[in-house]
């Protein structure tokens, strides 16, 4: 039975969409990573917030493990690199949380200009410090924002409403969904030296890390007030508070911190900073809502195979998942068929789709061939740590399509170029394309050839001069190690030309039988294949 791991506090009502499901749980909350390396094995599944952390060490112990679902936007608690590394899909629910992560940055830019939580203070210590507290208006003003994603944009419209001029500084902003949200897409320097106000809405990544460092602040407006409630390690906050102190920086408000829990910081006593404990989405909505769609996402993937929000795998809807899943069985056992006969490795790659495949989602079919394609010389590898490891191994990949094929109503054609040595005498490329017929997988062509032959679990391929004899002489030598055949398929560019056969067989044959086979006359080529 399909079993998940419930690491941290989750609401009763994701936990029966689980059970409802057919999927069993367990709820282990505040593991050591002792604790979690110990019983990770057993599930299929792990359920994380922020408290959890599934590091490598927890993912090379998780044997079972094929998805984590954090509950919640932020991952830096899972290791991703080690995940896709051992095939685990990482998803988390980035549009849960987002309204009430935006409400809270509005929050806290309203308090930092209107300096009210040092105002409530005095005020219930009995000063009443009205001449104390200077503010700043914030309709007219400049807002300034780092990262215009799901939470981002939330916050745009909401400034919109104040009136505020928002400029955004994002690479991924396309000039359409600026204008759609009414921002001014910027650069970052044109950011720094406009905003009258910076918030922070973008992942803690290698780019992005420290990006509003001691040198980026110096180009701010003296006056600037600034908010981050996305993740600690965006800004230098030794920087900050010596702004604060200066006075360039008339206010900040952070709700994420370099290092959590903060019990103590640079910035901490710091004059006009405002500090809550990562509360962005600490509201009963916010939780509820990420906890009901982590439990979907995970069941729906786990049952059915369709992959939402995920960081390291293509999504696919539910719907798409029925569609798509003989097409990457046809992908994966292609790609098989071609890292089977590239003895040598390859230096690139080319996937070809043509005809109605091409109107499907074709990354996940892309990641299913080169799970194929790596799985001959790799071992395990599947459709989520495959194109990492291409990226990594320096391969190039290339991906084309065309509306229509000559032939059949939808053909994908892998191509790879192989690495050559020097006794190897055939071209450097070796091609491959299949189809669906009946709803299976077939052969199609190899090498330009046209055929038509099913993925046996063991097949026997030859590369052979067509002349006479050929046949008489390989069905004799399968014969004599007792070896039978169950399939015979053959194509050759014309008659003397170069030939290939593809035998289907019951049994692994004796390894001096393909030795013979070999010496056989006008043999260039042959292999044991598995599928």
């Amino acid at each position: 039975m399909t079993k998940v791991l419930i690491g941290d506090t989750l609401s009763p009502a994701a936990v029966e969409i689980f059970k409802a499901r057919g999927i069993e749980t367990d709820i282990k909350v505040g593991l050591s990573t002792d604790e979690l390396i110990a019983v990770i094995a057993d599930y299929d599944g792990l359920v994380v917030r922020s408290a959890c952390k599934p590091n490598a060490e927890v993912i090379r112990a998780a044997s079972k493990l094929k998805v984590i679902g954090r509950a919640g936007i932020g991952v830096d608690n899972i290791d991703i690199k080690a995940a896709t590394a051992k095939g685990i899909v990482v998803m988390n629910t980035p549009f849960g949380n987002a309204v009430t992560t935006a409400e809270h940055a509005i929050a806290m830019m309203f308090a930092a200009a209107r300096h009210i939580p040092a105002a409530n203070a005095g005020t219930q210590a009995g000063d009443w410090p009205k001449k104390a507290f200077m503010g700043t208006e914030l309709s007219y003003k400049t807002l300034g924002l780092i990262g215009c994603g799901n939470i981002g944009a939330r916050v745009a419209e909401r400034a919109k409403g104040l009136t505020m001029k928002v400029v955004a500084y994002d690479p991924f902003l396309t000039e359409e969904r600026a204008l759609e949200l009414g921002v001014e897409k910027v650069d970052l320097d044109g950011l720094l030296a406009r905003a009258d106000v910076i918030t922070l809405h973008t992942p803690l990544t290698d780019q992005t890390r420290n990006i509003l460092s001691r040198d980026a602040l110096a180009k701010t407006k003296k006056g600037i007030i600034l908010v981050n409630c996305a993740r600690g390690g965006l800004v230098d906050e030794e920087a900050v508070a010596e702004g604060l102190k200066s006075g360039h920086i008339a206010a900040a408000a952070f709700d994420v911190f370099a290092s959590e829990p903060a019990k103590e910081n640079v910035l901490f006593g710091a004059p006009n900073f405002v500090a809550t404990p990562h509360l962005g989405a600490a509201t009963s909505e916010a939780q509820e809502n990420v906890a009901l769609q982590v439990a979907e996402q995970m069941s729906d993937y786990l049952l059915t195979g369709a992959v939402t929000n995920a960081l390291n795998m293509p999504s696919i809807t539910a719907d798409e998942a029925p569609r798509l899943k003989p097409f990457a069985e046809l992908a994966e056992k292609l790609g098989l068929f071609a890292g089977q006969i590239s003895d040598y490795g390859f230096e690139e790659v080319v996937i070809e789709y043509e005809g109605e495949v091409t109107e499907l989602n074709r990354k996940p079919l892309t990641a299913a061939a080169l799970a194929g394609l790596l799985r001959a010389s790799r071992g395990d590898v599947n459709m989520v740590s495959a194109p990492a490891i291409l990226a990594e191994s320096g391969v190039k990949l290339s991906e084309t399509k065309t509306d229509d094929s000559p032939v059949y109503d939808s053909l994908i054609r892998i191509r790879v170029k192989v690495k050559r040595t020097e006794n190897d005498s055939e071209s450097g490329w070796r091609s491959l394309a299949g189809t669906l017929i009946a709803g299976q997988p077939r052969i199609v062509e190899v090498k330009g050839m046209a055929l038509e032959g099913d993925f046996s679990p063991t097949v026997l391929y030859v590369n052979n001069r067509d002349k006479p004899g050929f046949i008489g002489g390989l069905g004799a030598l399968l014969g004599s190690a007792g070896v039978n055949i169950a399939t015979f398929h053959m194509g050759r560019t014309d008659a003397g030309g170069e030939a290939i056969a593809l035998i289907g067989i019951d049994s692994q044959p004796p390894g001096d039988i393909l030795k013979q086979l070999k010496g056989l006359p006008h043999v260039r080529y042959a292999k044991v294949l598995k599928f």
